[in-house]
């Protein structure tokens, strides 16, 4: 029987699917696990930074949200009460105070803070104040990761959303939609629009190369109610009885850990699609699972490293939702301008609480993946945070800003940061890029590259 070429293999291939596997040592080049064995190499095979930037809109409620330090300085912290989820992994946060955004400022241009908070979050420049074609921002930080560490990767960037993206239309105060619902933008005058649609993000990771973002051939093995596993069988049968006991293991919890996304999708997946427009049905209604669907392909994106940055925006800014789970029924960016009433604030602590659960679950799952010398989230980093810091102030300095994960050893966590001055969060942003080897003299408005370690 011929024996496959493991030093090349990175997907198992079926019709009309070709699924990225995780890393596998079995699959070092230069030979097989055996070899690797003899080498003393395992445990200490490098692994490629991945960056994830997640949005959450209208503020915090600062008083509940902030961690409190204690004497013995940046490692001596309590969590604030909304952030209690993240506690777990203590460990693997590194909590920013003194990040500010200058261009999400009126600087002239008037009301539109909403507007200008989400278009200047990742770019650092200042929006263009237009409802019209003539949008401008600039190119997002995840679209220079995406540029320079795209080779090698399935996918250059992974833009995803639980509101549904718009391009048009006046949204702020005479400012385009396109500013509020696109976190990332590949040019200053180009956002790239994200996908909300958990079924076609997993048909775009896992679909074949010819239809991966196809309707047809998703809704082709919907009606079949055929797994993407059965269409790999065989493939993956070859595979394993080449893979070593412990590359064995990691493969089927990987497929296990598919197939259970797999699963949730079907319980949304009427597929009552429609082949012309290109867009199928199965967007869960309720807010908590789509985003908890969401993360769970941020990480098989991650695991399988078919990209090496995404970016995932929660709820657009300025949103007006409800969470009738948390007992609110008034909407999220009214209670934002709580005139410091306390019946308000108390909400807006609920709500900040319950989006940090959708980010400590995130991490949770990228922490249980193991992966060369550590864990997915200890190859990875987390950007996560807001370009508001009170919504009933629209202000933009002392933005809430978490990082989580190692970043390949370059970040240190457990630590909460207080800036000794403001520094722009470009700062951070130009510090990430240098991490993934962009070098750039500036980003935004940035001055040096805040150090993570």
């Amino acid at each position: 029987m011929n024996t496959p070429d493991l030093s090349r293999r990175r997907f198992l291939r079926g019709a009309g699917a070709l699924l990225a596997l995780p890393f596998l040592e079995s699959l070092v080049p230069g030979g097989t696990l055996r070899a690797a064995e003899k080498a003393g190499a395992l445990g200490k095979l490098g692994a490629p930074l991945r960056t994830a930037f997640i949005y959450v809109p209208n503020g915090v409620n600062n008083a509940h949200w902030w961690p409190t330090l204690g004497a013995g300085g940046a490692t001596d912290f309590t969590l604030g009460g909304s952030l209690e989820s993240l506690a777990p992994h203590r460990d693997q946060l590194q909590i920013i105070s003194g990040l500010a955004l200058k261009s999400a400022n009126a600087n002239g241009d008037g009301a539109g803070d909403h507007a200008r908070a989400s278009a200047s979050f990742l770019t650092g420049m200042q929006a263009r104040k237009t409802a019209g074609r003539d949008i401008r921002a600039g190119r997002s930080v995840d679209q220079f990761i995406a540029a320079h560490a795209a080779a090698g990767h399935r996918l250059p960037s992974l833009e995803l959303s639980c509101d549904a993206p718009r391009l048009s239309g006046n949204c702020d105060s005479g400012y385009s939609c396109a500013y509020q619902f696109n976190l990332s933008w590949r040019t200053e005058a180009q956002p790239v629009p994200a996908e909300r649609d958990p079924r076609l993000v997993f048909e775009r990771l896992f679909g074949s190369a010819e239809d991966r973002v196809s309707a047809e051939a998703a809704a082709r093995r919907a009606a079949r109610r055929a797994s993407i596993l059965d269409f790999v069988a065989d493939d993956t049968r070859r595979l394993q009885g080449a893979l070593g006991a412990r590359d064995r293991d990691k493969l089927d919890d990987y497929l296990t850990s598919l197939r259970a996304v797999e699963q949730r999708l079907a319980a949304f997946d009427h597929f009552q699609a429609d082949p012309a427009a290109g867009v199928p049905g199965g967007v869960p209604s309720d807010h908590e699972e789509h985003m908890r669907l969401m993360a769970d392909l941020l990480v098989l994106a991650f695991r399988t490293r078919s990209t090496p940055v995404a970016t995932l925006l929660l709820s657009h800014e300025g949103s007006g939702r409800t969470f009738p789970s948390l007992g609110i029924t008034e909407g999220h960016h009214s209670l934002s301008h709580h005139e410091r009433r306390a019946d308000k604030l108390e909400q807006l602590r609920k709500i900040d609480a319950f989006y940090a659960r959708q980010f400590a679950y995130l991490v949770e799952r990228m922490r249980a993946v193991p992966e060369g010398d550590g864990t997915l989230l200890d190859h990875s980093l987390l950007v996560y945070g807001s370009g508001i810091r009170d919504g009933n102030r629209h202000d933009h300095a002392d933005l809430p800003v978490i990082l989580a994960g190692g970043a390949g050893g370059a970040a240190r966590g457990g630590r909460f940061v207080k800036l000794p001055t403001p520094r722009p969060l470009c700062d951070l942003y130009q510090g990430i890029l240098g991490l993934h080897g962009v070098d750039t003299p500036r980003f935004g408005d940035s001055v040096a590259p805040l150090a993570l370690g």
